[in-house]
């Protein structure tokens, strides 16, 4: 199983909603939450553009990879 760094200031927020029951920061742990996971698939698909074995899988990640980043196709080689 792989582990997922979380910065202390979301550590704490986690902390404060599970354990103080402090709805206060809901906002905070969505929207960290959701970067994270932004994160994590930008990662996967470059990880997946790197090390596919056939060309064509290569570009057919590149170009997922550069589409899901929001990169126009003006600005792609």
């Amino acid at each position: 199983m792989k582990n997922v760094m979380i910065s202390y200031e979301m550590f704490v927020f986690l902390l404060r909603y599970h354990l103080l029951e402090d709805d206060n920061c809901l906002n905070e742990i969505r929207q960290g939450l959701e970067q994270k996971l932004d994160s994590l698939v930008y990662h996967e698909l470059y990880a997946k553009y790197k090390t596919a074995p056939t060309q064509e899988e290569r570009e057919k990640a590149r170009q997922e990879y550069l589409e899901k980043r929001g990169v126009p196709d003006s600005f792609r080689w």
